[in-house]
This record gives structure tokens, sequence and C-alpha cells, in this order.
């Protein structure tokens, strides 16, 4: 265990150094933000009664997602992963004495741990102050802001759990481009990355909230805006348990699959 804590810590003070990237991420996050609240105010305005979220609960949702993008952002992968696989340096990777996927998975966490620690604190500061309906206001209740921190940690490591299924299968293709083109499409798409899922059709969304998929941000951000009580909370955070150890157990047997499988050219 002691070896992929190491492997967790290398990764987090390695993210926590890249401060400028840090900076031009939230000035591209404050405006995307701005603009999404801005469209949906609009929407909210002309017929309040047809919104399935509140103004304030819309607004709570579009600043956490931005604030906390690195934890939920599917298009950031490890290249050095890839470039091992494809290259045949994994090689190296088999004659140490770890495991493959624990190795990898500490390493995805502390990666985004780093990006979400650089970003997170100062776009909910601003999004604080600033006016209704545009600002960041209190969790529904202190259970609300618990339950929230508890759900986010449970979404970052599916989200993990997720793309290191997206990793193993690398091993099994020539080339991983068409993989991570349509992993990020539907993670994206599917986790309420585009449009909340509560803004979908009734049937459509009974569905998609029982997908891996929703057990990502659309949990902890309708939790801390007060949207997921009572049961359907209690079947969300089951729900993501449940998808974490699915996708671990898959990911973890690909991965022994391949590392038997392995062939490695040259020499």
């Amino acid at each position: 265990m002691k070896k992929y804590i190491s492997f967790f810590r290398l990764r987090l003070v390695m993210g926590l150094q890249y401060r400028s990237a840090a900076v031009a991420g939230m000035v591209t996050q404050f405006f995307w933000g701005f603009m999404e609240i801005m469209m949906f105010q609009a929407f909210y305005e002309a017929d309040p009664a047809a919104f399935p979220m509140t103004g304030r609960g819309l607004a709570a949702y579009i600043w956490l997602q931005q604030a906390f993008l690195a934890f939920f952002e599917t298009w950031s992968i490890d290249w050095e992963i890839f470039s091992d696989i494809l290259s045949g340096n994994i090689a190296y990777e088999l004659c140490r004495p770890i495991h493959i996927y624990d190795m990898w998975f500490s390493r995805n966490v502390g990666n985004r741990l780093a990006r979400g620690a650089l970003r997170c604190l100062p776009i909910l500061l601003v999004a604080v102050l600033l006016p209704e309906p545009y600002g960041l206001r209190a969790p529904a209740s202190i259970p609300n802001l618990f339950l929230f921190i508890m759900t986010l940690i449970l979404g970052l490591l599916v989200l993990v759990a997720l793309i290191m299924v997206l990793y193993v299968m690398t091993c099994y293709t020539l080339s991983s481009d068409g993989l991570r083109a349509l992993f990020s499409s539907v993670v994206d798409f599917f986790a309420g990355a585009v449009i909340p899922l509560p803004f979908f059709p009734a049937g459509m969304r009974r569905i998609m909230e029982v997908l891996p998929f929703a057990a990502l941000q659309n949990v902890p951000l309708r939790v801390y805006s007060g949207d997921l009580t009572g049961p359907e909370l209690l079947r969300a955070i089951a729900l993501q348990f449940f998808w974490l150890v699915v996708l671990i157990g898959i990911g973890k047997f690909l991965c022994l699959k391949a590392e038997r499988r392995a062939v490695i050219q040259g020499g």
C-alpha cells in the first residue's frame, strides 16, 4: 500500500506545480460558467413553472461543475500511460513488484486532485460574491454539505475507475484515438456535463440515472443544491458505491488478462 500512496503523492506534488495552466483554466471556466447561467436564466424567466430546477439550484450546479471540472473532465487523461502501452515501455512496469492497475489508479487520482485543488477555491470564492441569480449560495443544509463532499469523492473515484477501463482496453487495440473520442462524448452526455439530467424527459432520465455515468458529477452537484433528497438520494449514493466496485472489478480483470497476453516487440 505504501508504494501506491507514494505514486499518489508524487503525482499530486507534480500537478500542483502547474499554476500558470490553472490560472488560464480558471479564466476559461469563469466565462463558460457565466454563459451557461445566462442561457439557462433566459429559459427560466420565460417559464419558471416548466423549469425542473430552481434558478439558485442551477447556478450552484454550474459553478460547482466549473470549480471541480478537473475532477470530472473526460478529455484530461494520462498520456504517459497511453504512450507506455503503445510504445511497449509497459514492459518496464511489468518488471516492477507492483500491480499496474493500482499504480495507474493512484496516479490518476493524484493528478485530478492536484488540478482541482489549484482551481476550485478561487472559483468558489468569486462565485459566492456574485449577486443573484448568478451567485453560488450555501448548501441546503449542513448534512447536505457533508453528503456533497462524500459523493464528490465517490464520483471522482468512479470516473477514475471508468478511465482505467479505457486505459486497459488500449492494450487490446492498435490505436486509442477512437476509444478516447467515443468515451469522452458518451460520458459527458450521460453524466450531465452538457445538460443536467433533470432537464431530460422523465423516461429517459430514469434510464440515465442507473447508468454508471450518472454516478459522476450528477450526484454531488444535485446533492449540494438540494435537488436530490430522501430515498432518491440514498439510491443515488448506493449506485455510486455499486458502480465503483463493479468498474474496479472489471478493470482489474481486464488488466490481469492484458498482462498475461502482452507481447512486447523489439529489444
